[in-house]
């Protein structure tokens, strides 16, 4: 079984990205980010109404790195610390050397390639640190975007889940899509 440990917090760097701790100085932007119906409109959870939902989601993120449960970072640009989004490993199986991997970006930066940018490098930490055998994703099927986004870095859809998640008083599919780690162990 792996052992995950995020002490001291990986701080990543791809060409044009830092990724980086999320702290409370960015309750804004993850405000920002979680209480937007555009946003979230593809992520089963309820919107956060105010500064205090967001500090909690923070406190949640970060409890979750302490106890090396999941860890996320803030997507910024490198040489600007505003944070434009937030990625991450949840729902970690270590039994399994397995993790779900999730986003979200501010809608003003879609389409420009980040959110590809950060999956191919936290692929590779997932495979070469973590020692993960697979990744998956689990998506809307409508959420056409971030399928385009799974199947550029590799990504391979597993299956299609019919009505699987009760939410908001009705029923909703999800798409599995999964990456598995070839390189030899």
């Amino acid at each position: 079984m792996l052992e995950f440990n995020f002490t001291p917090f990986p701080v990543i760097e791809t060409e044009r990205l830092l990724l980086r701790r999320i702290t409370n100085d960015d309750v804004n932007e993850v405000f920002e980010l979680r209480s937007n119906p555009e946003t979230m409109k593809f992520i089963p959870r309820p919107l956060v109404k105010n500064s205090e939902d967001a500090l909690e989601h923070i406190a949640m993120i970060e409890n979750k790195i302490v106890a090396n449960e999941g860890i996320n970072w803030g997507i910024t640009l490198k040489g600007n610390p505003k944070l434009l989004g937030i990625i991450g490993y949840y729902r970690m199986q270590p039994e399994h050397h397995r993790a779900e991997i999730g986003y979200i970006l501010l809608p003003e930066f879609h389409g420009k390639g980040i959110v590809p940018e950060s999956v191919n490098r936290l692929i590779t930490y997932g495979f070469d640190e973590l020692k993960l055998h697979s990744i998956e994703a689990v998506i809307d099927p409508e959420n056409y975007a971030s399928e385009k986004v799974l199947q550029k870095c590799g990504f391979v859809k597993e299956g299609h889940f019919k009505e699987c998640e009760f939410y908001d008083g009705k029923f909703i599919d999800s798409v599995i899509y999964s990456l598995l780690n070839n390189k030899k162990v």
